[in-house]
């Protein structure tokens, strides 16, 4: 069929259907879709092992990071504090007093029927010591409690720094509660080794493991504690961990077995 018109209105009628014939788009291949439900599934199964692993590495450096020695030389500092446990740990830290190591000693976490006469019983040459120089904390129940203790006592007396006695095994969670209730604090660790708890085969006898791991637990959550809390004294992640509070609601001075004494003679007046 002949077209009709001009040259240049059949060229432009040309472009014009060049424009609007439709090209046909080049086939694209849909990208691979990656499988969400795989990767959950393969970190479900890696994380665990990976978490497992790196607390066994834990482990290994917290167990073998533990004093095996008692120390020699021992630095002065303002004071002493020693938590119980064990009575050579406050047989070494009235051994640490009379050698001046420091102005004063508290004994924290004192049981309430223990008194002065009771430990001048057990420490003999001591005291003149205990009456002088010691004082008694019998509201600490536990590690935090000690640490909170620890800390009123020291900024009644104004002390900057603090010799911590206690066992080898104990001393990493006391120094983590202690440094977190008192930053700024020079705390210098005196660890107690015993004939009781082996800690340098910690890794072959079954004694020593089923101290260490438990012990291991505590310290992660101590230092997990301390990031996210900031002050253990105002803590209720203490008191879920410790399944009480850490320091007891009875004031200092109506505890012990001087006052529980007392208490029982004005009683019996009263009641007589």
């Amino acid at each position: 069929m002949a077209m009709i018109g001009t040259r240049h209105e059949q060229v432009a009628y040309a472009a014009r259907g060049k424009i609007s014939t439709p090209v046909a788009s080049a086939t694209v291949a849909p990208r691979p879709r990656p499988n969400v439900w795989r990767a959950v599934m393969w970190a479900m199964l890696l994380l665990p092992g990976a978490a497992a692993i790196v607390l066994c590495l834990g482990y290994v450096r917290f167990a073998s990071g533990i004093v095996g020695r008692e120390p020699v030389a021992v630095p002065r500092t303002d004071a002493i504090v020693v938590v119980t446990g064990g009575s050579q740990r406050v047989g070494d830290a009235i051994g640490l007093l009379g050698a001046d190591r420091g102005s004063r000693l508290l004994i924290s976490g004192v049981n309430e029927k223990t008194g002065r006469e009771e430990l001048a019983k057990l420490n003999p040459s001591a005291r003149e010591l205990l009456a002088c120089c010691v004082d008694l904390d019998y509201r600490a129940r536990n590690t935090i409690g000690n640490a909170i203790e620890a800390r009123r006592w020291l900024r009644k007396h104004s002390f900057r720094s603090l010799l911590v006695v206690t066992s080898n095994y104990h001393m990493p969670r006391v120094i983590a509660e202690f440094a977190h209730a008192m930053p700024g604090v020079r705390l210098v660790p005196h660890p107690v080794v015993t004939d009781q708890i082996d800690t340098s085969g910690w890794w072959s006898r079954w004694s020593t493991i089923r101290v260490l791991v438990p012990e291991y637990g505590k310290y992660l959550a101590a230092r997990l504690r301390s990031m996210v809390e900031s002050d253990p004294e105002t803590s209720r992640l203490s008191i879920i961990i410790g399944g009480r509070k850490p320091v007891s609601q009875k004031p200092a001075e109506l505890m012990g077995p001087e006052q529980e004494r007392r208490s029982q003679l004005k009683n019996g007046r009263h009641d007589g």
